[in-house]
């Protein structure tokens, strides 16, 4: 398993009735894989994940198994801030067939300590045999993974990968300095990823790949590649998108523009909503000048 370059969060298409939109779900991850993502994470925070009961957790993951075919690497998420179910769920997702790492944020709401983090991740760990990815997002958790703990995470076996969503480029580069040189650092953020890379880190796990997945996939090749010409016009070219799909909480953005392309119903579970009006415009502005809106045309 190689996970290097482009990652993409899935979202979860609904219903209008609030159930799963298998179909939707089943050409979404299709499109991915054929427009050059190099992994798939099913099941993450923009899979608006915390409602989803646990038996629709499992189907979303089954189904990306299933499409998937072994054709890409899976990291299913799985978290919780009951460290015994966060094992309970790892070793539920670790257990299928297809799925080849399993990813896993900091106990929200709790404020676990570092060693309370250290002792966490450490059990879901040890817990598998699987490759373990750490998700340092502080915004959504209030608990931040320290360098300095990061680093004693990264000695245990099976923990290979960090999705860095901390924020601080500062923190990034001293993670970088910390960590074993075949620990893989991806940055989570898409705004971030060029500077992510040339600190040393091996990609990322993107939100905007769910609706520009070729574009951020060979954006990240050409960064990893070296060829930072391409990179950067690719970055200039969709910073306004990576921006636009923050302007409210995430997935409600991107999946506000997935509709306005045809790909999914603008469907979510509260507390997601959709976004105000203003923001509507903002993102059909942006989508329209790169493009995006003429695909839907185009695809009848």
């Amino acid at each position: 398993m190689q996970l290097r370059g482009c990652g993409t969060a899935l979202v979860t298409p609904f219903r209008s009735d609030g159930s799963i939109d298998e179909p939707a779900l089943r050409s979404l991850v299709e499109w991915q894989i054929a427009s050059g993502v190099h992994f798939l994470v099913p099941c993450g925070t923009t899979g608006e994940t915390p409602t989803l009961s646990h038996e629709e957790w499992l189907r979303v993951i089954d189904i990306t198994i299933e499409v998937t075919n072994r054709r890409v690497p899976i990291v299913a998420g799985a978290t919780s801030n009951s460290t015994q179910e966060a094992i309970h769920k790892a070793k539920t997702a670790a257990a299928r067939q297809g799925v080849d790492a399993i990813l896993s944020a900091s106990p929200y709401y709790n404020k676990p300590t570092q060693e309370g983090q250290y002792q966490h991740f450490r059990a879901v760990a040890e817990a598998i045999d699987k490759a373990v990815v750490l998700y340092n997002v502080p915004g959504r958790t209030a608990a931040n993974i320290e360098p300095a703990t990061l680093a004693r995470l990264a000695q245990v076996r099976n923990i290979v990968a960090v999705k860095e969503a901390s924020g601080s480029m500062t923190q990034i580069a001293e993670v970088l300095n910390l960590v074993p040189e075949d620990f893989i650092v991806l940055s989570g953020d898409d705004a971030i990823t060029l500077p992510v890379i040339s600190l040393g880190g091996q990609g990322i796990i993107s939100v905007a790949s769910n609706v520009i997945p070729a574009e951020i996939a060979s954006m990240t090749q050409a960064a990893l590649d070296g060829d930072w010409t391409k990179a950067r016009r690719l970055h200039r070219k969709h910073l306004p998108l990576m921006q636009g799909l923050f302007l409210e909480s995430n997935p409600m953005p991107v999946k506000c523009v997935l509709a306005m392309m045809g790909r999914i119903g603008e469907n979510y579970r509260l507390p997601m909503v959709r976004v105000k009006a203003d923001t509507r415009s903002k993102l059909e502005r942006i989508a329209s000048e790169i493009g995006l809106l003429a695909e839907r045309v185009a695809a009848g």
